[in-house]
């Protein structure tokens, strides 16, 4: 039993899997004004959203565009203490169909599939601070557009670049009650070590920490595997991005029984676009990028072991709304 929480739930796991459940699938969303506080602080890439009625709001909304939405929780990777607090980065794979106007514009009947990553802050049954990003370059594709496409009509649809809601950046961002670095323990360590060095351009890092029979679920909907793919991905973006600067901001690992040990880093690079890369001609755009990954070790490789999955989620779309507002390219 966990102490602040309800009983029904075993562990933590347990109670982020069952709530994000009967909120999402069971549509008791009126929960959340109990286990999301008054001033929660939800950031998204594309968005700051203060307080749970934003949540609530924004809930209903997403609920009335794709109705039959699943949230398939595939790994919930955490660290602290009921007492202390406890911090969950819970990754989810949804599906859905596009069956009602909203967002993404008018219904188109697809369906979707896609990954989402919720770093979530809870203490006394509640969560109250949270970092969020969905894989908006999988949903946008899967409906038929390319992501700068997406974020031109979505500035349009919005109200303009001034009027639009601003991405999430230092500027934007709102402090939350939780403070936590994460845990101390080998495989966050190891996976902390090697973003750093892929993104000082250590990409010798790739293949002697990556599994060479590696799965790579990477932005966009979009798999990989071994090291090419990962040298690919993450080369076309730090090269967009050659001056921006990196900053670790929590690093999990752990290791459970019934699984492989995991890591959960999340991230961020902040500064200019003045590099050919994923994100086309230099535009001198500054640009905030917010990342989370995933990671599943295993005993294969030079060290006796490596990094076997690597779940890597970044939003596109919001990549692209900052470029295309700082070039008025509309």
């Amino acid at each position: 039993m966990m102490k602040g929480f309800d009983p029904k739930y075993r562990d933590f796991p347990d109670f982020i899997l069952g709530i994000t459940k009967e909120i999402w699938e069971d549509r008791h969303i009126s929960v959340l004004h109990h286990h999301y506080s008054d001033d929660i602080v939800v950031r998204a890439p594309a968005s700051v959203v203060v307080g749970n009625k934003g949540v609530i709001g924004a809930t209903m909304a997403t609920l009335a565009e794709f109705p039959d939405r699943t949230l398939l929780g595939e790994d919930v990777i955490w660290s602290g203490t009921p007492e202390e607090g406890m911090l969950s980065s819970h990754r989810i794979l949804s599906t859905a169909t596009h069956l009602g106007d909203g967002a993404y514009g008018k219904a188109t009947g697809k369906k979707l599939r896609y990954r989402i990553i919720a770093d979530c802050h809870a203490i006394n049954d509640q969560i109250n601070d949270e970092w969020l990003i969905r894989d908006q370059g999988a949903i946008v594709r899967q409906l038929g557009w390319d992501p700068k496409d997406f974020a031109r009509d979505q500035i349009a649809r919005e109200g303009g670049p001034t009027a639009c809601p601003r991405p999430l950046t230092p500027a934007t961002d709102v402090p939350g009650p939780y403070k936590g670095r994460g845990n101390t323990n080998e495989w966050g360590a190891r996976h902390a070590d090697l973003i750093k060095r892929i993104m000082h351009a250590d990409f010798s890092a790739i293949p002697s920490v990556y599994d060479r029979a590696c799965n790579l679920y990477l932005p966009g909907g979009q798999m990989g595997n071994s090291h090419g793919d990962a040298d690919k991905f993450w080369m076309s973006l730090r090269a967009a991005f050659p001056s921006a600067t990196l900053s670790i901001d929590h690093v999990i690992g752990r290791e459970d029984p019934l699984m492989s040990p995991r890591s959960a880093v999340r991230w961020s690079l902040h500064g200019k676009h003045t590099g050919w890369g994923a994100y086309g001609a230099p535009t001198g755009a500054e640009v905030y990028i917010l990342g989370i990954c995933h990671a599943e070790w295993g005993p294969f490789g030079s060290s006796g072991w490596g990094l076997r999955r690597d779940y890597i989620h970044i939003d596109e779309t919001a990549i692209w709304k900052q470029i295309l507002m700082h070039t008025g390219e509309l």
